[in-house]
């Protein structure tokens, strides 16, 4: 499993956004990314992709990544392994990435011994907690500045959960990365 990509230059992080794609905030955190250059990787949920394939076609479109986060958000942990993977497979016949992330970071060593033949599994260094209600985002900001370093793998929501929190955090914290001379790519 992947938790960190350091990075010879010294000065890359790689934001992921999870649970989309959504029709307004994904395409938002699309704009706000493009406003400054930077790239990200979606681990998008099936079904929602099956709900919004035009957002989900238009980030590729924008050159951004894409990775399977199974169809329906489940957690390994408690789902039997034939369900899980089948899950992960109906979720591949609309995303198509070697990229997998198990929603919760919940997943099974079975599950990792499975699927790590198919995919190459990311989980991530920093969580911005936007989908906590009630998140003090003047924190979770200085939290996420405080913890980004080279490599670092930053994960994000693109979902109504985190709606608020990701858009009160996330333009001051791509501003920080810019300033402090931080390249984004995608996994």
């Amino acid at each position: 499993m992947i938790w960190q990509i350091p990075e010879s230059d010294g000065q890359t992080v790689y934001l992921t956004f999870d649970d989309g794609p959504h029709p307004e905030i994904s395409l938002w955190v699309a704009n706000e990314l493009e406003k400054r250059g930077l790239k990200a990787t979606f681990f998008c949920v099936g079904d929602n992709v099956k709900k919004y394939p035009d957002t989900h076609f238009e980030i590729i479109q924008r050159g951004h990544r894409v990775g399977n986060h199974t169809m329906n958000h489940l957690k390994g942990w408690k789902t039997e392994n034939n369900l899980y993977f089948e899950n992960v497979r109906t979720c591949a016949e609309l995303v198509t990435s070697d990229l997998f992330r198990p929603p919760y970071g919940r997943i099974k060593s079975t599950q990792i011994n499975y699927l790590k033949t198919n995919y190459r599994i990311v989980m991530w260094s920093i969580l911005s907690y936007d989908f906590l209600q009630g998140l003090n985002c003047k924190s979770a900001l200085k939290n996420l500045k405080h913890k980004t370093k080279n490599g670092s793998i930053v994960v994000f929501h693109d979902s109504v959960k985190a709606e608020k929190n990701l858009r009160a955090i996330l333009p001051d914290y791509l501003d920080f990365l810019v300033q402090n001379g931080y390249t984004c790519k995608t996994l």
